[in-house]
């Protein structure tokens, strides 16, 4: 019951992801922030929400801001523990 319950709340928290055109047009800043905010990649979710509104999501900028943002957040984390 427990896992039905994780699982339906991820599905409805996934399917409520937006994006703005700005957000996929500085893919940098989305990476970085995706990143510093403890989220894996979420590129595969990005891509097509920027696709539909007419923008397109660099991936390999997308890429570097989220691994700077990776390196940022292990780096304010104590020990690269979870907050």
């Amino acid at each position: 019951m427990r896992f039905l319950l994780v699982l339906l709340a991820c599905a409805w928290l996934t399917s409520c992801a937006t994006i703005t055109p700005s957000e996929c047009k500085s893919a940098y800043d989305t990476g970085f922030r995706d990143a510093i905010y403890g989220l894996q990649r979420q590129d595969g979710i990005w891509m097509p929400l920027c696709e539909k509104q007419g923008a397109q999501l660099e991936l390999a900028e997308y890429g570097r801001g989220w691994q700077e943002g990776k390196y940022e957040r292990d780096r304010r984390t104590v020990h690269g523990g979870v907050d």
